[in-house]
């Protein structure tokens, strides 16, 4: 196992790591709109599915991976009225490659966000 840690996306705020590598697969741990410096984003759920997916992107770079590889991803929100708003904006990182998704309606996600993503990847 390898511990995947990069100052490009935010750091934990747990005692848990941004992702793991297991063989060939990374593992994310759930993404939410901070940026690398910790400042939250307050926007609206376009604007924080952005940032989510700007740390998504980091995290999958330092593993060796890319969202072209992605296989699965697991989205939280809190609102399912925001569902199609989030897939607008998840339709532009995986524009022809789909991986398998879940999507939840969870009652609270840490720090009050709109989203939470995790995923799943193939290392190059």
């Amino acid at each position: 196992m390898k511990k995947i840690q990069t100052n490009l996306a935010p750091q934990a705020i747990g005692p848990y790591s941004q992702g793991m590598v297991v063989n060939n697969l990374f593992f994310s741990s759930g993404q939410i709109p901070l940026k690398p410096n910790g400042e939250l984003i307050q926007g609206n759920v376009d604007e924080q599915t952005h940032q989510v997916f700007a740390n998504l992107k980091a995290v999958l770079k330092e593993a060796g991976a890319s969202f072209d590889t992605v296989i699965k991803t697991t989205v939280f929100i809190k609102n399912m009225d925001d569902f199609a708003e989030i897939n607008e904006v998840y339709s532009e990182y995986f524009p022809n490659h789909q991986p398998a998704r879940s999507c939840v309606e969870v009652a609270r996600l840490p720090k009050d966000v709109l989203v939470e993503i995790e995923v799943i990847a193939l290392i190059k």
